[in-house]
């Protein structure tokens, strides 16, 4: 035999083997594992306390704010709410329960320590190191959060029918204390876990563990603790009042301001559009050529006035005057000044001596006098002929 062979014989054997040993100490089995939760169960902690109220025939309801209180006779579940956060919502809570309404709360109940005190003398307390309690696996009947509790002892309530529930979901070392006599009570045999107190017409029952929430109301005797700390019957109406997925900031300004917040927009738009820069002017600049000639020469005029006191425009007019005098006078041109002057006035009609002093102006020369020597010349250099 060849020694591939035999090493191919050998991995075979070793694989054999350990199948057989996998087969003999191994074996299969189903087991149960939860879904995940999805949809408003993965949303909303007290879907299946809802869930299970709407089959006993009760109208259930899911809400995040208090908008409009419901009818005295109604029942309303606070989880993770907030009992001190407003003043006038948590008094209008307690008018609704002296009213008749039944107010139900457990440990997720934040704040409220010293208005529960005042209001129902409800208050919770804790050990300074929370107890350790014992697994299954030992001779106790307290599991990790689970308990018995029963309506049994204490003194502030006179004997009741028996009625004990197996409750997971505790807070160790966590217990209630009351000053007032409790119209219900459960306890762990040591202290007190759930309480109702009566007020007014109504009543406000205090559980210490967060029994109902998601599947903890799956566990033990949580659903038979539910249906009687709310006292539900068919036809009645159950309102869960929840802050533990409290709207985003933004959320409540689009929600309650939505006016204000596109009033907004639009002002900071309008504001960065009016103080952008311009690729070009608003309107066209009007072309010069297209102005009217008398425009022209009254800009004109007002130009040279203004620049240089109007010297330009009468050396402009007396040379107008000799160019003219040149092409009709005969031998203007070898003339001298006094000569020229006289050849002017002789030939125009014109005073020899005005006609001088215009052309040889020398004054302030202010608008209207300098008006007057350029009439002066103009019509000395019009009339030559």
């Amino acid at each position: 035999m060849k020694g591939s062979h035999v090493v191919t014989a050998a991995v075979l054997i070793v694989i054999a083997l350990i199948g057989a040993w996998i087969a003999r100490n191994t074996y299969w089995d189903e087991a149960t594992v939860p879904l995940p939760m999805k949809g408003e169960a993965l949303t909303n902690s007290m879907y299946a306390a809802q869930k299970l109220a709407e089959k006993l025939g009760v109208t259930a309801q899911s809400q995040r704010r208090l908008d409009q209180m419901p009818e005295p006779n109604a029942v309303i579940y606070l989880s993770y709410w907030n009992w001190d956060l407003i003043q006038s919502r948590r008094e209008q809570l307690q008018r609704w329960v002296e009213a008749g309404g039944r107010l139900v709360a457990d440990r997720s109940l934040i704040g409220g320590e010293v208005a529960l005190k005042q209001w129902a003398g409800v208050e919770r307390a804790e050990s300074p190191e929370p107890e350790e309690h014992t697994s299954a696996s030992d001779d106790s009947d307290i599991d990790a959060g689970c308990a018995d509790l029963d309506t049994e002892t204490i003194a502030l309530v006179p004997s009741t029918k028996q009625a004990s529930y197996y409750v997971c979901g505790l807070a160790p070392g966590s217990w209630l204390t009351t000053s007032r006599r409790a119209s219900w009570l459960l306890s762990d045999g040591d202290e007190m876990q759930a309480v109702r107190m009566d007020i007014g017409s109504g009543s406000f029952t205090l559980i210490n563990a967060t029994a109902f929430e998601s599947r903890n109301i799956f566990l033990g005797d949580n659903a038979l603790l539910f249906i009687a700390a709310t006292r539900l019957e068919r036809g009645d109406h159950i309102y869960f009042l929840s802050e533990e997925k409290s709207a985003s900031l933004l959320e409540l300004i689009w929600k309650h301001g939505a006016a204000v917040v596109l009033l907004s927009l639009a002002v900071i738009a309008l504001a960065l559009w009016r103080g952008s820069l311009r690729f070009g002017p608003p309107a066209g600049v009007p072309d010069p050529a297209r102005r009217s000639l008398a425009e022209q020469i009254v800009g004109t005029g007002r130009f040279t006035l203004r620049f240089g006191s109007g010297r330009a425009l009468h050396a402009a007019t007396v040379r107008a005057l000799h160019e003219t005098a040149h092409r009709y006078l005969s031998g203007y041109e070898s003339m001298a000044a006094e000569a020229r002057v006289a050849a002017l006035a002789k030939n125009t009609g014109l005073d020899e001596s005005s006609l001088a002093e215009a052309i040889n102006y020398t004054g302030s020369r202010k608008a209207g006098e300098l008006r007057k020597v350029v009439a002066l010349l103009e019509t000395a250099r019009r009339s030559i002929s």
